[in-house]
């Protein structure tokens, strides 16, 4: 549904320029399909056509081409996105120029000055701290004691039990969720994990995982500690 979506939206978007690209002409098994990874670079070309650009953007010393609606900014400035669609060997038909790969972009943003990246992403972003009490697991450990013994925890499988207070699906093939248990200071309190398990917001949750640390996803998504790949399971009581 999503590449059907997106490949709908790439249709849309270039249906409403005067000079239209010769869709007919895209052989969907070039479709890399719909991917969802945070990436962020420099603009060093831009092409206007109609009412979508092409941006060349440099990323981790490499170069790629993206097209995105018609956006204000310039060579030098950086932007920022997560959702978009590659199509190989892409024939644009107003600029008489084949892409050997363009990245049909969905949510490109412009870096602005002084911007905090991960406040551009509410989604993912931790709560403040709830007056919690959650009953600790007898063969687990609490989110106080998974910052105090992270150190030594890392690598291992930890288990936890928390409250969700925030839940976002499906950002970058994976869900992610904060929990909380009511333990832990003013600055580690919440704690993030990552599952292909889905729960809400409000679930009383058991997270088993791996415990990780100094993870940078890009783009704003770093955590110092976080349970990768948990298995969740819900609990009835706090």
């Amino acid at each position: 549904m999503r590449l059907f979506f997106l490949s709908l939206l790439t249709i849309a978007l270039f249906a409403g320029c005067s000079k239209k690209e010769d869709e007919s002409k895209v052989d969907s098994k070039t479709q890399s399909g719909m991917t969802s990874v945070v990436h962020q670079g420099e603009v060093l070309d831009k092409i206007d056509t109609g009412n979508y650009s092409y941006l060349k953007i440099s990323e981790n010393n490499k170069s790629y081409w993206i097209a995105v609606p018609t956006m204000d900014v310039k060579k030098g400035e950086k932007i920022f996105f997560s959702k978009f669609m590659e199509m190989k060997n892409f024939k644009s038909e107003t600029l008489n120029r084949t892409f050997e790969s363009v990245l049909f972009v969905d949510d490109a943003k412009k870096v602005q000055t002084g911007m905090n990246m991960q406040n551009m992403h509410p989604n993912v972003k931790s709560q403040k701290k709830g007056d919690l009490n959650i009953s600790p697991l007898p063969n687990g450990k609490t989110i106080a004691q998974i910052y105090k013994e992270k150190d030594v925890l890392k690598g291992k499988s930890v288990k936890v039990k928390g409250k969700v207070v925030k839940y976002n699906p499906d950002i970058m093939n994976r869900n992610w969720i904060h929990i909380q248990d009511g333990t832990g200071d003013k600055n580690n309190y919440d704690l993030l994990v990552t599952s292909n398990d889905e729960t809400k917001i409000g679930d009383v949750i058991v997270a088993e995982g791996t415990l990780a640390l100094d993870k940078d996803f890009g783009a704003g998504y770093s955590y110092k500690v976080l349970i990768e790949s948990a298995k969740i399971t819900k609990q009835a009581q706090l």
